[in-house]
Order: structure tokens, then sequence, then C-alpha cells
């Protein structure tokens, strides 16, 4: 089989481009070539893996044995240079959807020349059981190596595959780090067998901003992105260190030396940073980072575990792309909020829950133009809980699609009472906006129940929610406008050139933990707008 190589018909160095050689200098020059050939032919051949070099218009110049027969095309002759797109579409098993993304991944990397990072690939399925991976390195200024993998990388790298070990109990399949499974053993027999001056780190790892990524680009991108993480937390890692992958975006890094850990946590932090090329799209996440040790931060497994996974709520909570250390007041403040999340389970039952209002002025004349819906809760133990305390709560927990449907619901029986045009604004979670044809439902029937024209009700939407990708989102969003009600989306930064046209000016500037109930059970802040609409000329229609 003769392969050519990409050298072979250059000039020998050492001549200059407009110099006709002589016969016997050309006999030599091709006598070398040949041997150049034959050399690289010898090296590549026995590589585990499929190789092929393409010039910058993407033809292929050269390809070894394993590529012939893992695309199932005949050997490249001397003379060919067929392009990429012509070997592609020889192939069966690939879709035209794929064949794309091959010839867009590889255009891609072509265009930023050296520029591209070394660790991005790209991953193929070839049928149901099959998938291949494909990397594009440049090798000089002129040519680009396409290198594919059918699994015989992780063989050459000494890495055995689980299929033919039977391990595959203990690793994740998509990134080949030990899994969770893995990760509980290790930690139980460290636990068991702990000497009294044995001393171990856990660090619990979260990504930042993955899931935008995975909802834009699709789980195929998501599924990359993971394995190049996992590259990257590889070289940052020793062979003594544990290295597992939770699940999800969670990854975990068990080391025996724990006097490293803040710096390797700093690393690390700082290398999920940068940005990502997968699959020819540029992803920029980040990495949020618990840090525990043994024994101070707890003997066993169970406390170690819960002990970093408290540190990286507390990162999580601090912004993201940091790391923290756990420390004893997060493990009673965790206790406090369960507690809060059980409470608040029952708050609504048991009607410890009520709306307060916060007025809205005209710019210009200063009069109200509407009311803001903002909860409260008067726990009886607990007393008034702040607002900004039992609101992330109830996110977190799920807790909010109740409660935002109770606001939603009470703010229109309420606000069909005020005078016409007076608004009513009710905040709207992104755990509804998720949902939005269940939204959209509520909503109308709110305003059947209430009576409250459409176009006095206004939904806040924080301007997060509305950055996240989906259609569905948008075609919601259309619907209710469509009836008349209006969507004001709420800044939580300022931006430079951008006006506000409408202030919220709080009616208690103590909050909902300075207002009292009546004795009927209507919140006093009833009795201020009744005041504030009278002192600007309007009537408030009772009860």
């Amino acid at each position: 089989m003769t392969l050519r190589a990409p050298w072979a018909a250059r000039a020998p160095d050492g001549l200059a481009g407009g110099v006709r050689p002589s016969q016997p200098e050309r006999g030599a020059s091709r006598r070398r070539a040949g041997a150049d050939g034959r050399l690289a032919n010898a090296m590549l051949a026995h590589l585990p893996l499929a190789l092929a070099v393409l010039d910058a218009e993407s033809r292929l110049v050269f390809w070894n044995e394993q590529a012939a027969g893992l695309f199932g095309v005949p050997p490249l002759m001397a003379a060919d240079t067929p392009p990429l797109t012509a070997i592609l579409a020889g192939i069966a098993n690939l879709t035209f959807q794929q064949r794309d993304r091959i010839i867009a991944f590889t255009a891609t990397h072509i265009a930023a020349g050296d520029r591209v990072e070394p660790e991005s690939w790209l991953r193929i399925a070839l049928g149901r059981d099959r998938r291949i991976t494909i990397q594009v390195r440049g090798i000089g200024s002129h040519y680009w190596m396409l290198v594919i993998d059918d699994g015989t990388m992780a063989l050459a790298a000494g890495r055995r595959e689980p299929a033919q070990t039977g391990g595959d109990a203990w690793l994740d399949p998509l990134t080949g780090l030990g899994n969770r499974r893995h990760f509980n053993q290790t930690l139980r027999t460290l636990a068991d067998n702990a000497e009294p001056d044995s001393r171990h780190t856990l660090l619990m790892i979260d990504l930042d901003r993955f899931k935008p990524v995975n909802d834009t680009f699709g789980p195929a991108v998501g599924d990359a992105l993971l394995c190049l993480v996992a590259q990257r937390l590889r070289r940052e890692t020793r062979e003594e260190d544990l290295l597992i992958r939770l699940g999800g975006d969670e990854f975990a890094i068990l080391l025996t030396n724990g006097e490293r850990a803040e710096a390797l946590a700093t690393r690390i932090v700082d290398i999920l940073s940068r940005p990502f090329l997968v699959e020819g799209q540029i992803a920029q996440i980040g990495a949020s980072i618990g840090i525990a040790h043994s024994p101070e931060h707890g003997p066993s497994a169970d406390h170690l575990t819960r002990h970093a996974e408290l540190a990286l709520y507390d990162a999580k909570s601090a912004g993201g792309d940091v790391w923290r250390i756990f420390e004893p007041t997060l493990a009673t403040a965790a206790r406090t909020r369960r507690d809060l999340e059980t409470d608040l389970r029952k708050a609504l039952s048991l009607g410890e829950l009520s709306l307060a209002y916060q007025a809205r002025f005209d710019t210009g004349n200063q009069a109200p133009t509407g009311f803001e819906a903002v909860p409260c809760w008067n726990h009886p133990t607990r007393g008034a809980v702040p607002t900004q305390q039992f609101m992330p709560v109830a996110e977190d927990t799920g807790c909010i699609v109740a409660l935002a449907g109770w606001m939603l619901t009470t703010a229109c029986a309420e606000a069909a009472h005020w005078p016409a045009p007076m608004t009513v604004a009710v905040h709207v979670s992104p755990r509804q906006l998720a949902d939005g044809e269940t939204l959209f439902d509520a909503v109308q029937a709110a305003l059947h129940a209430s009576g409250l024209a459409a176009e006095r009700l206004e939904l806040e939407i924080v301007e997060s929610a509305l950055l996240s990708p989906g259609a569905p989102v948008q075609a919601e969003l259309h619907r209710l406008r469509a009836l008349g009600v209006r969507i004001v989306t709420l800044w939580t930064t300022s931006a430079p050139g951008m006006a506000t046209t409408e202030y919220a000016v709080p009616v208690e500037t103590g909050g909902c933990g300075g207002i009292q109930d009546d004795p009927a059970g209507r919140p006093i802040q009833a009795a201020e707008i009744d005041a504030l609409l009278h002192r600007h000329g309007s009537n408030r229609i009772t009860d």
C-alpha cells in the first residue's frame, strides 16, 4: 500500500524556487521523499488512531491504514487529494447533519490556525452502538491533522475500556472518570481504615452557567463540554488523587494531601473560567468549589461529603467562580434553612401569608399609577419573616409555583376594587416562566375570577429569565401580551445609557417586617392605598 506524505512533492531544502534541479538531483530528491514517506507510513500505520492530513482547502493529502479501515474507503493513492466532503459523502452511517457538523468543525479549526485549544473534540455517533471523536490539530502553517478515535485512544493511553474489563460499574461512561459508586466506596474505605494521623480533603465542584450552554447548543455539545472539563481537571490532578464525575455537571476530587487543596481550587476556578471551543462553538462557563477536610470537618464519609456540599452551596450563593472552605456556621445556617423550608410548605394552607403593596408613581406629576404586590409571612413563632429571606427558599424548593399562583389570584382580586386605571404588578418566577402554558392559564383564570381588566395587570420578569434561550418562553409572552397584559422587565444591574421610566417607591420603608394585619385579616396597606389615592384626587372603591 502506498500512502502519500504531504511533504513528498515539495522541493528539497536548499533549492531556490526558480531553479530546475538536474536529473540526478531530481532522482535523489524523489528517493529521499519516498524514504521519508515510507518512514512516516511505518510509524503512523502502527498508531492506534486513524489519522488524516488536510491542506488549507480541506483536501486530504494523506491518511493511514486505520483511517482507511475506519471509514471503509480504499487507500489514498499518491496522486489523489480528494476533498473532505467527498470522503464524508461515502460514509454510509453518517447523516447529512453529521457531515455538515464535521465539515464546519474542521473549517473552523483551519480558519483559526494555531489559536484553537488542542483539547477541542467533536463527537459523532455512527449508528446506534458506535461513537467516534474527531480532533483537528495544526501541523506547521499549511497542514492540519485530523485525529479520529473510535475508542482505541483510551487503550493506547493505558486506560482500560469498561466493556473489556467489566469495570463499567465504576466508571462514568461519558468522561471515563470514576463515578459516584467509585466515589462512595473509596470514601467508606478511607473512613474504615483511617489512622489517627491520616488526613484527606474533598473538593466538590459544580459548574457555573453550564445549563444555558446545554440549552442553547443542545445535549451533544453539553456532553462534549463535560469531556473537555474532565480533560482540564485531569491535567491539574496527580496520580494519587481520585477524580470523579458525580453526575450532571458535578465533579469531585479526593486528595490524600489536603495542604494543596486551596491552591488546587484556585487553579481549577481559573482554568474552568477560560473559554472552551466545543464543536465549533465558544462556551464560557465557570466553577464553584466547596472544600472539607477530614478529620477536622467530620470523621465519617457522610460528614465529609455533607460539609463539602455546604461549602459548595456557600460558594454558589456568593455568585460562583469561587471556592469556600466549610465552617461550622454553615451547618447552623443549613439547619435553619431546612426548618424554614418545612414551615414555608405549611404557610399557605395555614393562612400565614398575606400581600402588601408598594406604590408606583408617575415621574412627571408624582401621582400613583399602580402598586406592586409583595408577599409577607407572619410566622406564629418567628414573627414577621423578611421577604428576601423566604422567597429564595421558595424558589429553590419549588414552593414558588404555588406561592406565585396564590399571589397572582389574590392580587387580581384585590386590585379589582381599586379605581381604574390603577395597575397591579405581580412578580413571575423563572420556574413559572419555564412552564409558559401553565402561566398563561393561571393568568387567564385570575383575570376571569376577579373581573380585573387585563391591561391593569403587569407581570414582572427578571432579565435573566428572558435571556435564557427558548422559543416557547417567547411564544407564551406574546400570548400574554395578546390578552392585554403588560410585561415588565426587572433589571438587577444598571447599564450605561439605560433610562428608567418608572420607579417603585415603598409605602412602608420598614418592609413587611413592620406590617401588622387588622382584625378583619386585610393588610393595613389597604388603608394606606386609600389615603394615597385620596391625596391625589382619586377615590378608592371599598369592598
